[in-house]
């Protein structure tokens, strides 16, 4: 069905989307988490009076705009992809997608618009209150802006609030608050969102330690420090929470996903939750019966407490899932890939059927074929699939970014544990080994923030949209050089936006906050 479809055209249409969508997520979460600790310190110079608090917001303030910039430059980019890249996926939810999509660029985006202008230029032309109302506001709108954008998102993991109109060929929204407020694209917000705080938190705390290792600006550093440590330590600890809900959702609406995350393939009850592991790359087929790990270290009955909140519960795995045959929640017997697809190609036999006799009039046999597609389209999907084992995403590649996200997220826990102790006690201005330690840490933030990106889109692989539309269906008609060609446009033109913004950051840091008081 998809054998006159050039694959190198695929890949070079996923890779060039890849590139975009790492690089802007580079800016995000700096912008998310940053904004807030500004805000933050903000309020600590209106509710205290004390102008100290006024130049530490205003220093990190002057990062965050630098940071801004170039994001919303790199996201306008991504946004404008889906029509030249993907325009058959666009056509076929474009209804859905677009609508949160829209609401973003018209509501939040132009709140931001709006009052960051205030934020930066309206210190002396405004009162403090207001001018704080208007930081609270701009953050506020940005993080709206990444509310919609995962909406989205969440929709093309969980398509939900829709039904397909075989006239229009269209899904379309039914449900408004279904899309927007789906258990998946909540938590997905909450979750992601939270993690970018602790970016902008280590972020914080590692510029500032540079500060103390230069023993230059040294109030300015431990203020900064002190409120960072405590901010990110609290979006640590929620992010457990997020983090638990998420592997929830996966476990239910993308088990293969899962099993990836977890090298599992051979479901079982009681089943482990790896804390550590190498995979064997000698494994190379599903079902060939060999151990997926060299070595692994996992806790007994924890990923089946975790997927299905009950320690005895079967947790399929990736043989389980492509075979089928295991009994699912609800009595009934899990279908086979191979029955899916056959399911799948039911009903793209059943819509072409429908048009053929929508085009005679044919009332009858209408119905009869929209029945038939009603019937199968939970599957419609899988009819463009060509191989069950299509349905396997990179194992190894989800496999090792969610266990290096993990153990990150663990480490910034106990670094701001500790760096909050040693500032409390008197001693972080002279601990240079914590220095070291919290400036090296701000490259493993983006490391664990882009490797949660990495299991949430690979991890889904094939699916564009689950279930429903598979990647190497939702592509456009063009030519691979072309595609070739713009991938390295790309990344050569936000190679350099990512050199301008590390030089003028790092200029900015270099020269430090201005006219800052030292004396507390």
């Amino acid at each position: 069905m998809l054998g006159n479809i050039d694959t190198s055209l695929i890949d070079w249409s996923r890779a060039q989307f890849a590139l975009t969508a790492m690089y802007h997520w580079l800016f995000v979460p700096l912008t998310l988490g940053l904004g807030v600790i500004q805000a933050i310190m903000e309020t600590l110079y209106v509710k205290t009076g004390k102008e100290h608090w006024k130049t530490t917001a205003q220093f990190w303030m002057k990062l965050f705009g630098i940071n801004f910039a170039i994001g919303v430059a790199t996201g306008l980019i991504m946004e404008f992809e889906f029509g030249t890249n993907w325009s058959n996926y666009s056509w076929f939810v474009g209804d859905i997608f677009g609508a949160p999509l829209a609401i973003e660029g018209i509501v939040a985006f132009f709140m931001e618009a709006t009052f960051i202008a205030i934020m930066y230029f309206g210190w002396d032309k405004v009162s403090k209150r207001f001018h704080l109302a208007s930081t609270w506001l701009t953050i506020i709108g940005a993080t709206m802006s990444a509310w919609w954008i995962l909406v989205a998102n969440s929709w093309m993991q969980y398509p939900a609030g829709m039904a397909f109109n075989p006239d229009s060929v269209r899904n379309e929204m039914l449900d408004f608050a279904a899309v927007a407020l789906s258990p998946v694209a909540v938590n997905k917000f909450f979750h992601t969102v939270l993690s970018s705080w602790i970016l902008g938190a280590v972020f914080v705390i590692g510029v500032s330690s540079w500060y103390l290792l230069k023993k230059r600006n040294t109030d300015f550093s431990r203020r900064s420090i002190r409120v960072a440590a405590l901010f990110g330590l609290t979006a640590s600890i929620l992010t457990l929470w997020t983090g638990d809900g998420s592997a929830y959702q996966v476990a239910q609406r993308q088990p293969m996903k899962l099993a990836a995350m977890e090298g599992l393939y051979d479901g079982t009850t009681h089943a482990e939750l790896v804390a550590i592991g190498v995979l064997d790359p000698a494994k190379t087929q599903y079902n060939d019966g060999k151990d997926p790990y060299l070595f692994h270290i996992a806790i007994p009955d924890m990923l089946s407490l975790l997927a299905e909140r009950n320690a005895d519960a079967f947790v399929p795995g990736i043989r389980d899932l492509i075979d089928g045959g295991y009994r699912l929640k609800d009595g009934s017997t899990a279908l086979s890939a191979e029955e899916k697809m056959e399911r799948g190609r039911v009903a793209i036999q059943a819509l072409a059927n429908y048009r053929a006799a929508m085009k005679e009039n044919d009332a009858e046999e209408m119905a009869l074929q929209r029945s038939i597609l009603d019937d199968n389209f939970a599957y419609f999907g899988y009819g463009y699939i060509q191989e069950p084992t299509d349905l396997i995403p990179p194992v190894g590649l989800t496999f090792y970014a969610f266990h290096i996200m993990v153990a990150l997220g663990g480490f910034f826990i106990l670094l701001f544990i500790l760096t909050f102790m040693l500032e409390k006690r008197g001693k972080l201005a002279d601990a240079r080994w914590m220095h070291y330690i919290c400036l090296f840490s701000i490259p493993l933030a983006y490391i664990a923030s882009q490797a949660g990106w990495i299991v949430a889109e690979v991890g889904r692989q094939p699916w564009a949209i689950q279930d429903i539309l598979p990647t190497s269906a939702s592509i456009s008609r063009l030519d691979a050089s072309s595609v070739q060609l713009t991938f390295f446009i790309f990344l050569v033109l936000f190679t350099v936006l990512l050199i301008a913004e590390l030089s003028i950051m790092l200029k900015a840091i270099r020269r430090g906050p201005d006219n800052l008081i030292t004396n507390d």
